[in-house]
């Protein structure tokens, strides 16, 4: 199994109601909490520059979308 394969089974997909990339939204719909009090702790998160961006942007190349696109795997060309 490769390893973007093994990141679809995982069952996280980036949620429909988007603001930005859709993370925030994902992180609601698997965990069952309001999608509002995810954004706003991501919010949080941000106040830590490096780890806050950094973190976000590694999850949202990583997490695919609603149809199973991870962007990291296009980029790649694979």
């Amino acid at each position: 199994m490769s390893f973007f394969n093994s990141i679809r089974s995982a069952g996280f997909r980036r949620g429909p109601a988007r603001l930005l990339a859709g993370i925030g939204g994902g992180i609601a719909a698997k965990t069952g909490v309001n999608v509002w009090l995810v954004r706003l702790l991501m919010l949080l998160l941000f106040a830590l520059p490096v780890v806050g961006w950094g973190a976000y942007a590694v999850v949202w190349i990583l997490t695919p979308n609603q149809s199973g696109s991870i962007p990291l795997e296009r980029w790649l060309g694979r």
